[in-house]
């Protein structure tokens, strides 16, 4: 028998492996040095094997592992999704999704140069922030406005800015923890700011807030909890006795909105959550906000509030830092532009469209889609669900809507769960992704989040899967 270092010596060298016919025609597709570098990992990679006591492989076998290495170096990685959750804002997709339309009227300023920081008027050099300015003035009713790259780092900007060293006076109730572990608290820490929690974490009276503000006090905060309830014995300092609260002892306020509602627009849903404009004119000094949540925008934060505020922000250093770039601007400006017509906002807004959608509506979709799986000769049900905002808006409430079951009635518990789970994965991994819903050994398809337009693509995907599935199982049972 061969000793492990015979065998090692038995592997193919790289320059053999690069005048390999098969090699040499991916070298006319990719790079020299992309090539090298995978027939490395690849012989590496069997080098550990063969250490191992496995047997060395063929040239055949290291050829595909050479080319499954480039593969994975060169697809694409961040891929359209079909989201079948009902989930509208999902965070784990990206949030607020784009129109068509908004993706065209974008690539249009995106392609080649643009003046992201020349001023076409004077022919001089400009600032990236007056784009924005006078639209999102007028849809907030801010004096001033700044966009950086999003809300936590809004927040951060603004902390640093006005309460360095100094300290903030936030409820306990408010010191709420956002997607990722990201908490409030550490956000005031990375500010180099110092928190002050008053109150308790179901009641926080204005009372608190006074008798806590000291010669060290820079700040009354005030975050809006958009990803949790507290319902009971409870009671918070609203936002018109905080601005009175700050105007008696000269202390900015400032309120971390989150999700971002620019208008209500007469959606039901909507009608408890704050908006922009109507907390401004609370008299509130700063207020912060996300562009992808209800906005229906690019990932941002956006700050707006008392000019004299603003331009404290744009000058601290680190504003520089947490800049936006061309994409981010474009992308936002198309998406504040849709709410100057009312009449097309719902349609130009996925977010607004989704939460606008009624159950028959929904419901008819939900024909289609088993409609068609059905022709697939699939068994499944329409059934009753629930949707939700997501993406940290909206805590407690949710959307009347309609799913597709996958029924497997004929299956014990366990073949039923296996089944569930092979179709979730291999939805994720087919070439066009859908996710959908795993629950309790049952997998489904939420139609609030799909669009109309691929409802029958997205049956074809599950057909596509499903026969993939019914194969892999049945070949499991005969093993």
């Amino acid at each position: 028998m061969k000793s492990n270092l015979e065998e090692l010596k038995n592997l193919p060298a790289v320059d053999r492996l690069l005048h390999n016919p098969e090699i040499k025609s991916l070298i006319e597709i990719y790079n020299r040095e992309l090539i090298r570098i995978s027939i490395n990992n690849t012989l590496q990679f069997f080098r550990k094997k063969i250490k191992n006591k496995e047997s060395i492989p063929t040239i055949e076998l290291i050829i595909e592992k050479v080319k499954s290495d480039i593969q994975n170096i060169t697809d694409k990685k961040l891929r359209s999704i079909i989201n079948a959750t009902g989930i509208i804002i999902h965070t784990n997709l990206g949030r607020a999704p784009f129109n068509n339309e908004i993706i065209k009227e974008v690539t249009g300023v995106l392609s080649g140069y643009n003046n992201l920081e020349f001023n076409l008027e004077t022919g001089q050099r400009g600032s990236r922030n007056t784009h924005l300015s006078k639209l999102i003035k007028y849809l907030t009713g801010a004096e001033d406005v700044l966009v950086v790259n999003n809300n936590a780092a809004a927040l951060m900007l603004i902390l640093r800015t006005f309460s360095k060293n100094k300290e903030a006076i936030v409820s306990r109730g408010e010191l709420i923890e956002i997607g990722g572990s990201f908490r409030l608290p550490e956000i005031l820490a990375a500010s180099d700011c110092i928190m002050k929690e008053v109150g308790t974490t179901n009641k926080t009276k204005i009372n608190d807030y006074e008798n806590n503000i000291n010669e060290n006090t820079a700040i009354l905060l005030k975050a809006h909890t958009s990803n949790f309830i507290i319902q009971g014995f409870t009671k918070e300092a609203n936002l018109t006795e905080l601005v009175a609260l700050g105007k008696k002892y000269n202390l900015p306020v400032v309120y971390d909105m989150g999700s971002g509602l620019l208008n209500k627009k007469s959606i039901s849903i909507l009608k408890d959550e704050p908006d922009v404009k109507q907390t401004l004119a609370k008299g509130i000094d700063l207020v912060c906000f996300s562009g992808d949540k209800l906005l229906g925008g690019p990932q941002a934060g956006i700050i707006a509030g008392k000019a004299a505020m603003i331009a404290k922000l744009k000058k601290e250093p680190m504003t520089r830092a947490l800049r936006v770039g061309k994409l981010t601007l474009a992308f936002l400006e198309a998406s504040c532009k849709n709410y100057l017509n009312d009449q097309t906002l719902l349609k130009k807004n996925p977010v607004f469209n989704m939460l606008t959608k009624t159950p028959d509506q929904l419901e008819k979709n939900a024909q289609i889609l088993n409609d068609k799986l059905q022709e697939y000769s699939i068994n499944t049900t329409i059934i009753k669900s629930k949707g939700q905002c997501g993406g940290g808006s909206l805590p407690g409430k949710e959307i009347d809507s309609f799913a597709i079951k996958i029924n497997n009635d004929d299956l014990s518990n366990k073949e039923r769960s296996d089944f569930a789970e092979q179709m979730y994965f291999g939805l994720l991994q087919h070439k066009n992704p859908v996710l959908g819903i795993l629950k309790k050994g049952d997998i489904y398809f939420d139609l609030l989040t799909i669009p109309e337009e691929k409802i029958v693509k997205t049956a074809s995907i599950i057909n596509d899967v499903y026969k993939g599935t019914i194969t892999n199982l049945s070949n499991q049972t005969n093993a």
